[in-house]
């Protein structure tokens, strides 16, 4: 009497004997690098239990090059790509690249579209990583990039959370500078206008204006957001004025709010750097050709994007590369010179 050939276990039964996810079961299967210890032990455990033999043509689906990377934006704005910053956060990452055969997809996947459109990329491995920068709150892109087995580097840290991968300026030290600045030239009555409440750039950026005010021994003249605009930060410098008439100096969260701001008080009558000192943060070419040419942290913007995709390659090669964090400096220029007007 013959036997039925005995059934070969699955995937996602190892899985459940190794207590771990099937993403990581697969991970460590076909030998992919970025796996914790404990669970790539667990996993070869499982599989030796369970006498799991993998699917030759599933492995080397699984392990093959697409030869792409993707770039990926939570933002909805199509002209994103031409705003200053993340143009020049592009052109570090494709400066990297071309020392490379991979080639850059730029994808926008704040709509319902853009993120089908990531989740099929990550599901079907046709990429070999992906960048993903301006991560917001609850995004639902950061849980896509805890699901796919392929490299993952954040541009930047998420709102919650610490991925094992990221490249981040140095946000708080960075605001800290600028109010020590505003302080030391004499400035009292300082407000804020900050970014979008739900990215850690902008929240980061608040805290270090606040610890460096709590040093000097002073409080907030206001913080309003401006949405990281030069329109928000127009408006916002308008209700900081209306709220407190008297205040001497105003930090933004990034250079296109300080643009806005200036031109809001140019036309409610302040001068600066007389009347309101003005600090920005980005250091952007704009920034040297405002009127008066704005004081401004800057971060090395280029710099991100070279590191992001010098990151995301050493992990696709294998490589487990520590987090990143790059240092900010003032640029001192005559919105807010070393010492009051």
């Amino acid at each position: 009497m013959e036997t039925s050939p005995r059934r070969q276990p699955t995937l996602d039964e190892v899985a459940a004997r190794a207590g771990v996810s099937r993403t990581a079961a697969s991970r460590v299967i076909n030998n992919v690098p970025h796996v914790s210890a404990a669970k790539r032990a667990a996993v070869e455990r499982a599989v030796r239990e369970l006498g799991y033999v993998p699917n030759p043509t599933a492995r080397a689906l699984a392990t093959r090059r697409a030869g792409t990377v993707v770039l990926a934006v939570s933002s909805a704005e199509p002209g994103l790509f031409a705003d200053p910053f993340f143009a020049e956060v592009t052109v570090g990452v494709g400066s990297f690249l071309d020392r490379t055969d991979l080639d850059l997809v730029l994808l926008l996947a704040d709509t319902p579209r853009g993120k089908e459109r990531l989740r099929r990329i990550l599901s079907s491995r046709r990429a070999d990583g992906v960048m993903l920068m301006a991560v917001r709150g609850d995004d639902p892109l950061g849980r896509l990039a805890e699901r796919t087995d392929l490299p993952v580097v954040f541009g930047g840290l998420p709102l919650t959370g610490t991925p094992r991968w990221y490249v981040d300026p140095d946000n708080r030290g960075g605001a800290r500078l600028a109010v020590e600045h505003l302080v030391r030239g004499g400035r009292r009555s300082i407000a804020m206008i900050t970014g979008q409440v739900d990215l850690q750039a902008s929240v980061a950026r608040e805290q270090g204006f606040r610890e460096a005010l709590v040093l000097a021994g002073l409080s907030p003249a206001g913080v309003i957001p401006g949405r990281f605009t030069q329109a928000g930060g127009e408006a916002a410098m308008e209700r900081l004025l209306a709220d407190r008439p008297d205040l001497d100096a105003v930090f933004t969260a990034n250079d296109g709010m300080a643009l806005g701001a200036l031109r809001a008080l140019r036309r409610l009558g302040r001068r600066v750097p007389e009347d309101v000192a003005l600090v920005g943060f980005d250091d952007l070419a704009d920034a040297t050709y405002a009127d008066p040419p704005l004081t401004t942290v800057h971060q090395p913007v280029r710099a991100l994007g070279l590191e992001l995709a010098r990151m995301l390659v050493a992990v696709i090669e294998g490589q487990d590369p520590s987090p990143l964090v790059l240092p900010t400096r003032l640029t001192i220029r005559e919105s807010a010179p070393s010492t009051s007007g």
